[in-house]
């Protein structure tokens, strides 16, 4: 049987890759396809997550053994099949390439193709440039900092009063200048 996967970037609006797979393939055989198709080095630690259909993760296939309790099912790349934890068109995977600043790929099991295999994972499509596979974690922060994420629910309770903050420890802070911040507080 053969797998094939759509991944894309929410960094990158332009770029997508579709990797064709054997079903009996390992997740470190995945992990090489991808990123051999995106010209990425393999010295960082990686991870997939499968995830429900909202995005939210399930299971961590990891690139290396991890210290878990011995309840918990550990699951390592090199070691599990794709074919024993997928099973449905249309899973939904993250692909965890830079796990200091959690960036990763959104992928999909597009479709499932019996009765035929392959010897060696193929990219079938490959359109735009990949994200770069690290950036410091001070860039990362910069790109993602949006003062429209600090509404009431911010800080998990819809009758925060910022009023209530203490305000010691801020005083060599002056935030008069930062416009957005005096907006919304």
């Amino acid at each position: 049987m053969i797998y094939k996967f759509l991944i894309l970037s929410d960094e990158v609006d332009n770029f997508a890759r579709e990797i064709s797979i054997d079903s009996d393939a390992t997740f470190l055989e995945l992990h090489n396809a991808i990123l051999d198709s995106v010209n990425y080095t393999k010295d960082q630690i990686t991870s997939f997550f499968i995830c429900d259909e909202d995005w939210e993760k399930k299971i961590e296939i990891t690139l290396v053994e991890m210290d878990t309790s011995s309840d918990i099912d550990s699951w390592v790349m090199e070691h599990t099949r794709l074919n024993e934890l997928l099973e449905d068109e249309k899973q939904r995977m993250l692909f965890v390439f830079d796990n200091m600043t959690e960036r990763a790929f959104f992928m999909e099991l597009r479709e499932i193709v019996p009765g035929k295999n392959l010897d060696k994972p193929v990219c079938t499509k490959s359109v735009g440039q990949a994200p770069s596979q690290m950036i410091s974690f001070d860039d990362f922060e910069k790109n993602n900092s949006n003062s429209d994420l600090l509404d009431e629910n911010f800080y998990g309770d819809q009758d925060f009063d910022p009023s209530e903050l203490d305000e010691e420890g801020f005083n060599d802070m002056d935030m008069s200048s930062d416009d957005s911040f005096n907006e919304r507080f």
